[in-house]
């Protein structure tokens, strides 16, 4: 681009400077818009006849459409395709976008076309009037930056609007979620390491079991998560190939040879994601099994999490009527009627983003199991509930860690108990005196209410042989080398 372009360009802030409205025209015909915003006359149908509830298309679908739009006039000004101030004029709009700088410009809700087709056309009137703008044209005349002749040149709807939710998802994931879930399987993780050597009595079906250590319960939860993770970034490349190029049913119509990899370069290049053009775009626009696929990755990491929670909430139960292994941070009053009662309400909150992770991708297949011949048009909620599940998840993460995991204590007088009191310690006897007589000493115990030590010496176990073989610390395995720890405690999970 020139430098009078550039000085031109430079000279024109944000903002139309107008009031009332302009005409804008699609091929329906003329629509008064307002004439304080960018976008035109197809944004404006679609408030008309789409201003359903208040779910409104997420910003970072158009911050990513920012990102392809600026693409795709890079790639048709190297090819000769779009001259170079037209070029340079849409790409510093969509800088602009990119930024966030024209989130008002972007009103139209999730419940629109399934193609995605008017936030598309919402960004390329934006970007197309801006650009005008920007070079001294006039707003709504379409010159000199046409939204669909020079913004979408080479694309359409149906290859542009996938590749943006890819964008978009790859964002939020890496970017937000991602490092919030592995700062909080690191938080587990030192509380495994903290308690290694704490031996608790386990649970299975809400029962009393043999012996383990709390940090053998912390380290199945953060590998469990480790898991989840895994699952999920595996998933995220399935959304590394792009859409782009296939333009409207996947042949490429109207894109120039090679656009495909070219705009998917360009694109890898200015957003620093490994993104490649898909060898099948008929696949790529007539599903969206990849983003099933992350939300499906998301739905795991939610079912850990609301284990997790649900584990931690009933061993804090209590504090005298409960486990109360546990004892969590006491962050605000637990009743308006009951003075001094906490509640477990970062593991609460936790459970009902999970519940709502869960539900969204459920709907996320349903709508991915939608895709009809050559498009699946249930696009825009899919993109919802992805970005939303993501968002969530990553939030509810820090404030588990934060407000919750890192502050936990334990209870050790009642820990300490449980294992002094347990009747399944009986399991160590059973190999040495049989599965039966260890079963009659457990259940006399239990039903006069005396201790497992008592009752096995009644029943003919030796003092010295209940005290050398029911012993807790020598029933939970080697718990430094299942954490993977020296005995200095070092090591890596």
């Amino acid at each position: 681009m020139a430098a009078t372009t550039e000085s031109k360009l430079a000279s024109v802030p944000i903002g139309t400077g107008g009031t009332g409205t302009r005409a804008e025209s699609d091929s329906l015909g003329s629509v008064d818009v307002p004439a304080e915003h960018y976008w035109g006359a197809q944004t404006q149908r679609s408030l008309l006849h789409f201003s359903i509830g208040h779910d409104h298309m997420p910003k970072a679908v158009y911050h990513a459409y920012g990102y392809v739009k600026k693409a795709a006039a890079l790639v048709n000004e190297a090819a000769g395709r779009l001259d170079s101030e037209r070029a340079g004029a849409i790409v510093a709009a969509a800088d602009e976008v990119i930024a966030g700088q024209l989130d008002s410009e972007f009103p139209l809700y999730v419940w629109q076309t399934g193609s995605g087709t008017q936030s598309n056309m919402n960004v390329n009137e934006v970007i197309a009037n801006r650009a005008s703008q920007l070079l001294g044209g006039e707003l709504g005349t379409k010159k000199p930056v046409h939204p669909n002749d020079h913004v979408n040149m080479g694309q359409s709807s149906n290859d542009t609007f996938p590749t943006a939710m890819h964008i978009a998802t790859l964002f939020e994931v890496r970017q937000h979620m991602l490092p919030r879930l592995g700062r909080l399987i690191d938080s587990v993780w030192s509380k495994a390491v903290e308690w290694v050597d704490v031996v608790k009595i386990g649970r299975t079906h809400l029962q009393d079991a043999v012996p383990l250590t709390v940090g053998q319960e912390w380290s199945g939860w953060a590998t469990q998560l480790c898991d989840a993770r895994g699952r999920l970034e595996t998933a995220l490349h399935a959304i590394q190939e792009l859409a782009a190029g296939g333009t409207a049913v996947g042949t490429g119509l109207n894109a120039p040879e090679g656009f495909g990899e070219e705009i998917a370069g360009k694109l890898a290049e200015l957003t620093g994601l490994p993104l490649k053009t898909a060898q099948n775009k008929f696949a790529a626009q007539g599903s969206l099994d990849g983003m099933v696929a992350v939300s499906a990755g998301l739905r795991g990491v939610a079912v850990a999490l609301m284990k997790i929670a649900n584990d931690m909430r009933w061993l804090a139960s209590g504090p005298r009527a409960g486990l109360h292994e546990l004892k969590l941070p006491s962050n605000e009053p637990g009743s308006s009627i009951m003075p001094g009662k906490v509640n477990p309400t970062q593991q609460e909150a936790m459970v009902m983003v999970c519940l709502q992770v869960i539900g969204e991708d459920s709907i996320v297949a349903a709508a991915g199991a939608q895709g009809n011949f050559e498009l699946n048009a249930m696009r825009p909620i899919i993109i919802n509930n992805v970005l939303h599940s993501a968002r969530i998840l990553g939030d509810m993460c820090e404030k588990l860690r934060e407000f919750s995991v890192d502050g936990t204590e334990l209870d050790n007088d009642k820990v300490a108990d449980y294992v002094g009191r347990s009747l399944m310690l009986v399991t160590a006897l059973s190999p040495h005196i049989g599965y039966d007589k260890a079963s009659a000493i457990s259940h006399k115990a239990d039903d006069e209410g005396s201790t497992l030590r008592e009752a096995a010496l009644s029943l003919g176990v030796s003092a010295a042989d209940f005290d050398r073989i029911v012993d807790p610390e020598t029933l939970v395995g080697d718990a430094r080398r299942d954490l993977g720890l020296d005995h200095a405690g070092n090591g890596q999970r």
